[in-house]
């Protein structure tokens, strides 16, 4: 089996059609549906939330086989994944997309957890603490994504779990939890 690293690609990696958009519907929805799997394994594996489409991605392109993804099946895997609200395209160009391998309320649950974990259920932490603080060593929020913790954050915060405190500067955001 190849392997990306760490990561273990799948058999029909190494098969050059299914880097070709196929033309026949069921074979393309069995294609689209592997290629959605693949991208948020290796994203959630290698905590990566946004791919460029016209950017080098290590699953479009099988060196071995010497086969890449055209712009065209890259984007039709992508906008697959935006359809089922799994990644959501970051600009009306359609060249950034931000992928959430976990959907915003399963980051919100995380952020909860993560609260709980830590004794902080009417605690005080900076958004920074979230992202890069010790408690978050080794979890799913451990580099996080600014835009999808925010998005979680104010969800939580619509619910009334927790308040955001705006600071002067980035650096400086709180987040009070209250569960």
């Amino acid at each position: 089996m190849q392997k990306l690293g760490e990561f273990k690609l799948p058999h029909f990696f190494n098969y050059p059609p299914y880097f070709t958009l196929q033309p026949v519907r069921d074979t393309r929805e069995k294609q689209i549906q592997l290629w959605k799997e693949l991208i948020l394994d290796f994203c959630k594996t290698q905590k990566i939330f946004v791919i460029g489409l016209e950017e080098e991605f290590p699953l479009f392109t099988n060196h071995a086989i010497e086969r890449s993804l055209t712009h065209e099946a890259r984007e039709a895997f992508l906008s697959a994944l935006v359809s089922e609200g799994r990644a959501e395209w970051m600009d009306k160009g359609h060249r950034k997309c931000l992928i959430l391998w976990h959907r915003i309320q399963d980051w919100a649950d995380i952020l909860i957890q993560f609260a709980k974990d830590n004794g902080l259920e009417d605690g005080v932490v900076t958004i920074e603490e979230i992202r890069s603080g010790t408690e978050s060593q080794g979890t799913e929020l451990q580099g996080i994504d600014r835009t999808i913790l925010n998005r979680a954050l104010k969800q939580l915060e619509q619910k009334g779990k927790l308040v955001v405190f705006k600071g002067t500067s980035t650096d400086d955001e709180g987040v009070k939890f209250s569960i």
